[in-house]
C-alpha cells in the first residue's frame, strides 16, 4: 500500500504496552533541543531512539531523524517569543504561536499515543478541547476565532507538554506498529505546515504593533540588481501525468496520479518582482475594474486594497514590514503577500494569465523540489531575487505561486475513513491552488505534486505569482 494511503487508511494495530506516563518525567531522559539550525538527532534523542551503544551514523532511523528535527525546529521558532507574543491572535484566520505548538503536539498525543499505546494517560485532559483544530470526529473544540483568549496554559506549560509527548513517543518508538509510524510521519509533515503558519502568523501579529518591532533583528545584504525581462519557456503539451507517484510521503489530496491534456502554453522563467508590481500600481492597476474579477473588485473596494500586504508608501518611496522590521522595498525580490484576486489582475494587466496547476506541475517534475530559498534556519525569512540562469527558475522557494485552478479532488480521490480523513478532503470548496514552496517552507517538505490552497482573498502567506500564456 502506498505511504499516503497507509497513513490515511484508518487502520488500527495492537496497542503498545506502556507504564503510566503522567508525572513520571524521570522515565524519559531525552528532550528536544532548541537549536536555531536543527539537523539530525540530539545525543539524548539518539539514546532514547537507538540505545546507549548504538552507532548513530549506521543505525539512525530516518523517521526518528525527521521527528527530532521537526520537533526541535518548532521550539527554535518560538525561542525569542514572550508569553504575550505567543498568546495573542491578530485575526481569526491566524493562530497564536502557542496554539500551533500545542496543536501539533495534540495531534501526536491523540492519533499515536492515545490510539496505539496501552495505558497512556493524557498530559492534560482539557487540552483535547483547547487544541483540536477541525476534527469533528474528535468532538467539541474551542472556537478558532477565540484561540487568542487562551492565556492559560502558559507558553512554558506548552513547552512542558511538548517535552512530555516527545519523551513518550521516544520511549515506545522502537515497538510501534507501522500504522503508528505512518501517523508519526504524517504528524511531522503536518507540523512542518504549522511551522510555516507560525512564521506568517507571527509576521501578521507583529505588523499590528505601531512600534514596528522585529521578531528577529538581522542586518540585510545589499539588494541584488533588478533581473532582465521575463523569458518564456514552452511547456509540455498533449497527454501528461500529474499527481503523486506513490514514491515517498504525500498528502492524500496529491493523488491519485492521473492523465491530463495540456494545450500549447509557456511559463515565465521567473517570479514577478516588486519592481514589476510597482509598475502595475503606477499604471492604476488597483483602480481599473476591467482588470479584476467581479468578486475581486468588490473585495478591493470593501477592504480599501491599494498595494500588497505590508507595503507602505512614504515620502522616500515604498517600504515593507517583515520579520526583521521595516525596510526599503527590495525591487528585485519576488512580490509577496498578494491575494489570488491581485495575482489574476496583474496577469491580465501584463497580457498573460495564471498557469493551471497541471501546467505548473508538468514543468516542476523536472526541477529539484529541495532547491531554492526555503526554510533552513530560524530567523527572518524573506523572498530573494532570482539567481541568474537559463530555464525555469524559482520553481520552489521564495513564494507560493497562485494558479488559476480551484482546489478540487482529482479523479478517483476518496476521503479516508476516520478523523485523519478530515485532513484535506472537506476543504475542497471555495479555495484556489498555490504551487511550489516559500521562504518559510521547511526544506524537504515540498514536492512537485504538493497542493497548497487558500481562499482567493487570502494574502498573509508568502504568496506571489508566475505568469503563463497561450501559444
Amino acid at each position: 500500500m502506498p505511504m499516503a494511503a497507509t497513513i490515511l487508511c484508518g487502520c488500527r494495530a495492537p496497542r503498545v504496552e506502556l507504564e503510566e506516563l503522567k508525572g513520571n518525567e524521570s522515565a524519559f531522559p531525552f528532550g528536544v533541543g532548541h537549536e536555531r539550525h536543527v539537523t539530525g538527532l540530539t545525543s539524548a534523542m539518539a539514546t532514547i531512539f537507538h540505545g546507549e551503544s548504538c552507532d548513530q551514523d549506521e543505525t539512525a532511523d530516518p523517521l526518528a531523524e525527521l521527528f527530532a528535527t521537526t520537533r526541535a525546529r518548532t521550539m527554535a521558532l518560538a525561542e525569542t517569543l514572550s508569553d504575550a507574543d505567543a498568546t495573542i491572535q491578530s485575526m481569526p484566520d491566524a493562530s497564536p504561536a502557542k496554539w500551533h505548538m500545542a496543536h501539533t503536539t495534540w495531534f501526536l498525543e491523540t492519533f499515536v499515543l492515545r490510539d496505539y499505546v496501552h495505558a497512556y494517560a493524557p498530559f492534560d485532559a482539557s487540552y483535547h478541547f483547547l487544541f483540536n483544530s477541525y476534527y469533528e470526529e474528535e468532538g467539541e473544540r474551542h472556537s478558532r476565532a477565540r484561540r487568542g483568549m487562551i492565556t492559560r496554559p502558559t507558553l512554558d506549560e506548552i513547552r512542558a507538554y511538548r517535552h512530555h509527548v516527545d519523551q513518550a513517543v521516544g520511549t515506545v518508538f522502537a515497538t510501534l506498529p507501522q500504522p503508528a509510524r505512518d501517523l508519526i510521519e504524517l504528524g511531522c509533515h503536518h507540523e512542518a505546515q504549522h511551522q510555516e503558519l507560525m512564521l506568517t502568523d507571527m509576521l501578521h501579529l507583529f505588523a499590528q504593533n505601531p512600534t514596528d518591532p522585529a521578531v528577529w533583528d538581522h542586518p540585510r545584504n545589499i539588494p541584488a540588481p533588478v533581473p532582465d525581462q521575463i523569458r518564456w519557456i514552452a511547456g509540455q503539451q498533449g497527454a501528461v501525468e500529474i499527481g503523486h507517484d506513490d514514491n515517498g510521503f504525500a498528502f492524500d489530496c496529491e493523488g491519485p496520479r492521473h492523465t491530463v491534456w495540456l494545450h500549447r502554453h509557456a511559463l515565465a522563467d521567473r517570479l514577478i518582482t516588486n519592481h514589476e508590481w510597482q509598475a502595475f500600481i503606477e499604471d492604476g492597476g488597483y483602480a481599473r475594474p476591467e482588470l479584476w474579477l467581479s468578486n475581486g473588485w468588490a473585495w478591493l473596494q470593501a477592504e480599501a486594497i491599494a498595494a500588497p500586504l505590508y507595503w507602505r508608501k512614504t515620502d522616500t518611496g515604498w517600504r515593507a514590514f517583515a520579520l526583521d522590521g521595516v525596510h526599503p522595498l527590495h525591487p528585485a525580490a519576488p512580490v509577496a503577500h498578494i491575494s489570488h484576486y491581485e495575482a489574476d489582475a496583474f496577469a491580465r494587466w501584463a497580457g498573460a494569465r495564471l498557469p493551471t496547476e497541471a501546467e505548473w506541475e508538468s514543468a516542476a517534475q523536472s526541477c529539484d523540489s529541495t532547491a531554492g530559498n526555503q526554510l533552513d534556519v530560524t530567523g527572518p525569512v524573506r523572498p530573494r531575487a532570482a539567481a541568474r540562469g537559463d530555464g525555469l527558475r524559482q520553481m520552489f522557494g521564495d513564494v507560493w505561486q497562485w494558479t488559476g485552478s480551484a482546489f478540487l479532488p482529482y479523479p478517483g480521490f476518496v476521503v479516508a475513513e476516520g478523523a485523519v480523513g478530515e485532513y484535506n478532503g472537506k476543504f475542497m470548496s471555495n479555495q484556489m491552488v498555490l504551487r511550489g514552496a516559500s521562504c518559510a517552507t521547511p526544506r524537504g517538505s515540498a514536492r512537485a505534486s504538493t497542493r497548497n490552497f487558500f481562499p482567493a482573498e487570502a494574502r498573509w502567506q508568502f504568496s506571489g505569482l508566475r505568469l503563463a500564456r497561450n501559444l
